[in-house]
């Protein structure tokens, strides 16, 4: 399955929420997709439904591929500790999501460019890959060339938001990932529990 380039609306409304960020047209549509997504009397769910609508759920938001998902509980398991809560750490440890929690792009997608593209610096040295796992007190910053980019530039002006787990530099365009974030430090709506008892069947 290759990543999902479609739009970005009809997932939010599949899953009754703009996990993408702010979004008019879902405001406008905020029921499921297709004929019959406006109709109240739509039948219950299944246990494996809606487990299976969770992780697809946390897949979406975080722009992950089955198979590194998939690789990544393993890693939570292994881990000790609540594998859930493991897990979302796993996925915010990702260089791509930092990005985008320190503001340097309006979204996971524009981020996971950002770093494709060879924009961000890791500790000085530039990283393309966006699942590249952050260590505690890893510095990401804006590569010196690409500081004056107008898509950086607008990003970060728009930017209001503040997480306890990172520190930004405004003049070094620059943060430090502190450490993973505790779990109720993680605004995304995803109950992990599901998830963990749909991949331990």
């Amino acid at each position: 399955m290759a990543r999902y380039t479609g739009p970005k609306t009809k997932i939010a409304r599949k899953f009754g929420e703009a996990i993408f960020g702010d979004d008019k047209n879902f405001e406008k549509r905020n029921y499921p997709p297709g004929q019959h997504g406006n109709n109240r009397r739509r039948g219950k769910k299944s246990e494996y439904a809606t487990q299976l609508m969770e992780k697809q759920k946390a897949k979406y938001t975080y722009g992950i591929l089955e198979r590194q998902f998939s690789n990544l509980f393993k890693k939570a398991q292994a881990a000790g500790g609540i594998t859930g809560e493991v897990l979302l750490q796993l996925c915010e440890s990702r260089l791509d999501n930092v990005v985008y929690r320190l503001g340097v792009a309006t979204s996971r997608r524009a981020a996971r460019q950002l770093v494709s593209h060879r924009h961000i610096t890791v500790n000085g040295d530039i990283v393309n890959i966006p699942s590249y796992r952050l260590k505690d007190g890893d510095v990401v910053a804006v590569r010196e060339k690409s500081k004056s980019l107008d898509a950086i530039e607008n990003a970060l002006a728009a930017n209001n938001s503040v997480y306890e787990w990172l520190t930004w530099n405004t003049e070094q365009k620059s943060g430090t990932f502190v450490k993973a974030p505790e779990r109720e430090q993680i605004p995304e709506n995803i109950k992990e529990q599901l998830i963990v008892e749909l991949y331990s069947k």
